[in-house]
């Protein structure tokens, strides 16, 4: 597996629905959302992505609105502990739902998170090298089945995993629950094509103040 991701979702309800019926990039509004976000940096436009690539380098962030929906992809996201995500994070979503979603694949590592009205219901992050970083919250449905051991991350007896689940595949899991898209695939197909989800890249440039 090759997936990477960390991002943060703010959204009026279910992701996936909103997605599937209106995926036109707001422009004015995701400049606004760069503004309201990231509000002590100059942000220059470097062309379009897509919600195929949520992993930007450290001096990139990704951005889109849609009605309902607004994404982020930023390095801040990409955190070993969901709940420690910055309020100035938080507050940008003026009561909507927010999910985090990070995992890289170099290293096996997961985590994901969702808020209702500003307060953490559930975070979850693990690796096969650290374990169990972080587990908030009631578990989420789609999560049962991993913890209970339908999903091995190998199926020989004799070779042991330190999880009960190998952590990318229930992170694609997480993407199609939240999102309604996978990057690599995990069961039945996804409804939406991430391709097909515009995004805005834009270049991280401090702004300085002259005394």
């Amino acid at each position: 597996m090759g997936a990477k991701t960390w991002m943060l979702v703010y959204a009026n309800g279910e992701v996936a629905e909103m997605l599937t019926h209106n995926r036109i990039l707001d422009r004015d509004a995701t400049l606004q959302l760069a503004r309201d976000v990231f509000p002590k940096e100059k942000l220059e436009p470097i062309g379009d992505g897509s919600l195929l690539d949520t992993c930007p380098a450290d001096d990139e962030v990704y951005l889109g609105s849609f009605v309902g929906v607004s994404i982020l992809a930023a390095k801040e996201f990409g955190i070993d502990c969901p709940s420690k995500l910055s309020a100035r994070f938080i507050s940008p979503a003026r009561g909507r739902t927010i999910y985090l979603h990070a995992m890289h694949s170099v290293v096996d590592w997961l985590a994901f998170a969702k808020w209702v009205d500003g307060q953490l219901v559930r975070s979850l992050s693990v690796s096969p090298d650290s374990g169990i970083l972080e587990d908030i919250g009631k578990r989420l449905h789609f999560e049962e089945p991993f913890w209970s051991g339908k999903h091995p991350a190998t199926d020989d007896e004799e070779d042991t995993y330190p999880l009960p689940f190998h952590p990318l595949e229930l992170g694609e899991v997480a993407l199609k629950e939240f999102f309604g898209y996978e990057l690599e695939g995990f069961g039945d197909p996804a409804p939406i094509d991430p391709e097909s989800v515009p995004l805005l890249r834009f270049k991280r440039k401090r702004w300085w103040k002259m005394w």
